[in-house]
């Protein structure tokens, strides 16, 4: 019950000009960029960024904040100037809030820091992307099956998930603010998008937001866009989601994560339809119907004061509960079968065939990382079955068990496999060096199969202490 991986975590291909004067940083984005399916182009400075751009017609540009002569703010300062439409996101080597709110305010969309995070800056410029796409035809549907009006795939039919979709369109036919809650993995974001899908509202944008991404600094300009003017080097106006979201829905992924402060301006919204841009007094009509998603106990949360009681109410007047897999361990079945097609498409290979031991192995299973633990438990098994036909003695040295378990039980044999009892570390790092051996040491269809970007593969190498770039990946040393 989950969207596809790579739908979420990178959003519709674009073009993508990388400014950098250091070319292993450059290189670096380039080819993280490249893996999420991204056009990409390269420049060592700004002055040559901007003669690229004179030719070439960019969705996104990452640039580095500090580069000899023309900086990355100047840089943004001149594409403002040519009134060039591209999104920029910010690279900073300087931790400090304060420079990458600076760069905000001279139009940059997001910031990262430099070591930079591989899936962070895929999602950022997902996200920039995206924007950009939003503000060049904001009445657009930003999903392809929400243009169709077709409801995302929800797989699963259990009692609860029978009585889930019942909810869902019962929800979905009014335009009432929705509070979805449900522990990490459920599949919260795609009961977001089949509401949305399956709403009057259908047509237009459904605008996301990652709370925990941005900062309390950035938030507020984020949701409700700024003035030019409004402060110190904020050079241009600036759009929220909730403007790009009018006509459609906006999305609030995690929003217990929201600063108090600013959950009062965000209770003012839902109380009232309205808001105002940092730094206008111009009050605009919030015409985007709010769809929150938490995995937390809100209920405590209220009870420790980091979240306002009063919000609490306003977000919930609609609430649908995303049930565990353990609670509806009936689907594990069908799940399966559509996670095994799945993963037997990106490797271009026969899917796997699971003997009905296995199934019951699954229905055994407490499911703590839920749907999402599932999926990667198949994606680990189709990349390291040897035999088309896996039984339940091979399957269960890739199932990860609760820490409970006592680790006598079953330790790491001494061929190296996975076994019952192992710290998810070392089940990680196992995975990752027997993936590793089955492609011969090509790190590019190893990050593949994996699901994770070539940059962040290596890191992983580079934690466990093997010599970079080594086929063999022989620990250094």
């Amino acid at each position: 019950m989950r969207a596809d991986p790579h739908a979420v975590l990178h959003g519709s291909p674009g073009s993508v000009l990388v400014v950098d004067d250091h070319r292993q940083a450059r290189e670096s984005m380039a080819d993280v960029l490249r893996q999420s399916g991204h056009r990409v182009a390269c420049c060592s400075s700004a002055a040559e960024a901007l003669e690229a751009v004179g030719r070439e017609r960019f969705d996104c540009i990452v640039t580095d904040l500090k580069m000899p002569g023309m900086n990355g703010v100047d840089l943004i300062i001149q594409l403002e100037r040519r009134k060039y439409e591209a999104q920029v996101v910010m690279v900073t080597a300087h931790a400090s809030v304060d420079t990458a709110v600076e760069a905000m305010r001279h139009g940059a969309f997001d910031y990262i820091e430099k070591p930079f995070d591989v899936e962070r800056l895929e999602r950022l410029v997902a996200r920039a992307i995206e924007r950009g796409r939003l503000l060049d035809a904001p009445a657009a549907p930003v999903d392809a099956a929400d243009a169709a009006g077709a409801a995302p795939a929800m797989i699963g039919s259990s009692r609860p998930m029978r009585e889930l979709r019942r909810r869902i369109a019962q929800v979905a036919a009014t335009s009432e603010t929705v509070l979805i809650t449900g522990e990490s993995g459920t599949g919260k974001e795609l009961v977001a998008r089949s509401v949305h899908a399956q709403s009057e509202r259908r047509n237009g944008p459904l605008v996301s937001l990652n709370c925990p991404v941005l900062s309390a600094h950035l938030m507020e300009s984020e949701l409700f866009g700024h003035e030019r003017g409004a402060f110190t080097g904020a050079e241009t106006s600036r759009t929220g989601r909730f403007e790009l979201a009018a006509g459609g829905s906006i999305l609030l992924d995690e929003v217990t994560e929201i600063d108090l402060n600013l959950q009062a301006k965000l209770l003012r919204v839902l109380q009232e339809r309205s808001f105002e841009r940092v730094g206008s007094s111009r009050t605009i009509r919030a015409d985007a119907r709010v769809i929150a998603t938490t995995n937390r106990n809100l209920d405590e949360e209220v009870a420790a004061e980091r979240f306002r009681a009063d919000l609490y109410y306003r977000l919930a007047v609609l609430p649908l509960v995303v049930p565990p897999l353990r609670d509806r361990a009936e689907d594990v079945p069908e799940l399966v079968d559509f996670f095994l097609a799945q993963a037997a498409a990106r490797l271009g290979r026969e899917a796997c065939e699971l003997t009905p031991g296995v199934y019951d192995l699954l229905a055994g299973y407490g499911w703590p990382g839920n749907v999402r633990e599932l999926e990667n438990l198949i994606t680990r098994t189709s990349v390291l079955a040897m035999d088309r036909r896996v039984d339940a003695d091979q399957f269960r040295r890739w199932l990860a068990v609760d820490p409970a378990v006592s680790s006598a039980a079953q330790t790491e044999t001494s061929d190296g496999a996975i076994g019952v009892g192992m710290s998810l570390e070392q089940t990680e790092r196992k995975l990752i060096e027997a993936t590793l051996e089955r492609f011969d040491g090509h790190r590019a269809k190893t990050a593949q199969a994996l699901g994770i970007g070539v940059r962040t593969l290596s890191g992983k190498l580079r934690q466990y202490g093997y010599a970079p770039r080594a086929k063999s990946f022989r620990r250094a040393g």
